[in-house]
């Protein structure tokens, strides 16, 4: 059937599935919102800014692991979901932002409202579009999607000149085909260096969240018999109540778990990046280790850190993989010894009264552990990792990489969309609050019921911090 281009980017969403779209018109992109508000299956949330709407799809990806979707018009509406888009490559968010142009013939002639969105994006996005044929739109969405969740997922920026979506050619429904797990060979030597460890230790980053891998680490960590630490984007993924689960790693995390990894003999990291808040000086980093890489992306590889040997591949193949030849193994001395240091340095804080530690600890009890926590980030989203226990993955939702100011009341908008039964919790700074707090009038809208919690200190805390011990309190 002859369909519009607006009409065939509404038909792609339906062919993935999609449910929810975030956005914010504009003139460029009204053909693909007419369209949109004949389609009340897919349910359009209005966001107070262009950058609360890539959040938010952003929180309803990782709350969920589908693909989020936002829609953004030509120029300045384009431009604002940049730093959303940064944020959901940093942390390997699979987003697909669509974005509506001038028309083709007034590209590159700074018309009004034009920019090259497409080339702003390239270095922050998985990969981009800018359509200027309608019979290769149907294509290029579908291989958007693909795109965005093949491998280690990301945002992908399909870019549409308003002509396009006018101009009419033939479309033929095309049913999206789901994403196949690939691995490379598990060598024997892999095998080997785990069986013969010592003094294993496991550390889990965001691949294991985004793999779905969660069942599958329980049982290789059971079988290994080694304690576990986790990164900022790998909370979750292994139970926190666990009593081999020592927190997180690096200048955020636990003395248990930075001792405990200078001291064993092989670790095994499970989905990490090795970011510099985790390694410190990469030069003195696991020093006594061997160090064993899983990961679906091979430039992960010796990029921080050198390895000793890396497996490539989807996380929850290869553990599944892995755990069918591995045996039982025991580590009792080593598991006691950690044990040990988890209660010689448990995670505590000493000022009486009313604190941001204590408050995640409250926020804890009141919710028995089950919410999604959202955070914005600085002191309070430290504060939520160390004192929250999570026991499920997707269910801690912060800017990791690239550290956000402003990301959670949007992405807490999201996850609380797509997850109508769950209490969302959006854990906030005052200075972050004030970075997006329009996006309150989006949540009241919507009648959706998250909780916002504002740390008010009247400071930006952590930069204060900083600047009491380096800049002599200036």
């Amino acid at each position: 059937m002859e369909l519009t281009g607006a009409q065939i980017v509404i038909e792609c969403l339906k062919e993935q599935g999609v449910d929810t779209v975030f956005g914010y018109p504009g003139g460029a992109i009204l053909n693909v919102y007419d369209e949109l508000y004949k389609h009340q299956e897919i349910r359009h949330i209005l966001t107070s800014h262009e950058q609360g709407a890539s959040h938010a799809a952003d929180g309803y990806a990782r709350s969920t692991g589908k693909v989020g979707v936002c829609f953004a018009t030509s120029g300045p509406g384009a431009t604002n979901l940049v730093t959303g888009i940064a944020t959901a490559y940093m942390d390997s968010v699979p987003i697909v932002a669509i974005t509506c142009n001038v028309n083709v013939p007034l590209l590159g002639k700074d018309s009004f409202q034009e920019i090259d969105i497409a080339g702003i994006t390239t270095p922050i996005t998985k990969h981009n579009f800018i359509v200027k044929d309608v019979t290769k739109l149907a294509d290029t969405i579908r291989r958007a999607f693909r795109i965005a969740q093949k491998g280690r997922p990301g945002p992908v920026l399909v870019d549409i000149p308003k002509d396009i979506t006018a101009a009419k050619t033939e479309y033929e429904f095309c049913k999206a085909e789901p994403i196949a797990r690939v691995t490379d060979t598990i060598r024997e030597e892999d095998l080997a260096m785990i069986k013969a460890a010592e003094k294993p230790y496991i550390f889990v980053g965001g691949g294991a969240v985004i793999s779905g891998a969660s069942a599958e680490l329980k049982e290789f960590v059971h079988k290994v018999d080694a304690p576990v630490c986790d990164s900022l984007m790998g909370k979750g993924a292994f139970d926190g109540t666990n009593d081999l689960y020592t927190g997180m790693l690096g200048m955020h995390g636990t003395k248990t778990s930075n001792l405990g990894v200078s001291e064993c003999d092989l670790l095994i990291a499970v989905g990490v990046r090795f970011s510099d808040r985790v390694l410190g000086n990469a030069k003195k980093f696991a020093k006594q280790a061997k160090i064993l890489q899983f990961d679906v992306d091979a430039a992960e590889i010796n990029k921080n850190i050198r390895v000793d040997a890396a497996v490539i591949g989807d996380l929850k193949e290869i553990l599944k993989r892995i755990n069918a030849e591995l045996p039982q193994l025991g580590h009792e001395a080593w598991i006691a010894h950690i044990l040990d240091y988890k209660v010689k340095y448990p995670l505590t804080y000493q000022e009486p009264g009313l604190t941001g530690p204590y408050l995640v600890e409250e926020i804890y009890r009141q919710t028995d552990g089950d919410a999604i926590i959202v955070t914005e980030v600085g002191q309070h989203q430290m504060w939520a990792a160390q004192y929250y226990k999570y026991k499920n993955p997707r269910t801690f939702l912060s800017s990791g990489g690239l550290g956000t100011m402003g990301y959670g009341l949007g992405a807490a908008i999201g996850a609380q969309v797509a997850n109508p039964g769950k209490q969302v919790i959006n854990i906030a700074g005052d200075g972050c609050f004030r970075m997006n707090m329009n996006e309150i009038a989006t949540a009241v809208r919507q009648k959706l019921p998250l909780i916002e919690v504002i740390v008010n200190n009247h400071v930006l805390g952590m930069v204060r911090q900083w600047q009491d011990l380096f800049y002599e309190k200036r």
